[in-house]
């Protein structure tokens, strides 16, 4: 038996279906987190690693804003962190994270994202400012399906090694 949960659409044009899949995985990552307090979501589990599931939630937000306005719009506002010392401070400035505060800030980004999509054709391209490559709106939503799933597998180990949950 399929849960519905996870059911999505496999006889729709292709933008229904990128869409679709993106906001699953997005969906998938609030799951991942769900019912874990602010220090669990900071906790860094696997001694191997320095990632914790609140730092791969700032990243994503990260992610989310340079391809959809920097890259798309052309209209980048800022990085969300101070990455001056560290570049890699979303995933490891963590300290004084909230699940509050990081949600918040990531499902702003995806607001914005969502409404840069809808107003573009899936041929519309945009720059990319410190590269100059150019990356169409098709492209750019394949890349975050991937850039998702590739941190859920993450994820995945992260929320095991917190409290032994499982699944999507």
């Amino acid at each position: 038996m399929i849960d519905e949960r996870f059911a999505l659409p496999a006889t729709v044009d292709e933008r229904t279906l990128l869409e679709a899949f993106l906001d699953f995985q997005r969906a998938a990552l609030v799951r991942k987190c769900a019912g874990l307090t602010d220090a669990q979501l900071r906790l860094r589990p696997v001694p191997s690693s320095g990632l914790s599931l609140i730092g791969l939630v700032r990243h994503l937000a990260t992610v989310e804003r340079w391809y959809f306005q920097a890259v798309l719009a052309g209209a980048f506002p800022g990085d969300l962190f101070d990455l001056t010392d560290d570049p890699e401070a979303p995933f490891t400035d963590v300290a004084a994270a909230t699940g509050a505060e990081t949600f918040a800030l990531w499902r702003a980004e995806v607001a914005v994202a969502r409404r840069l999509t809808a107003e573009r054709p899936l041929d519309a391209a945009g720059r990319q400012p410190v590269t100059g490559a150019t990356y169409s709106l098709r492209w750019i939503l394949a890349h975050m399906i991937d850039e998702y799933a590739r941190h859920l597998g993450h994820a995945d180990i992260l929320r095991e090694a917190i409290d032994g949950q499982t699944g999507e």
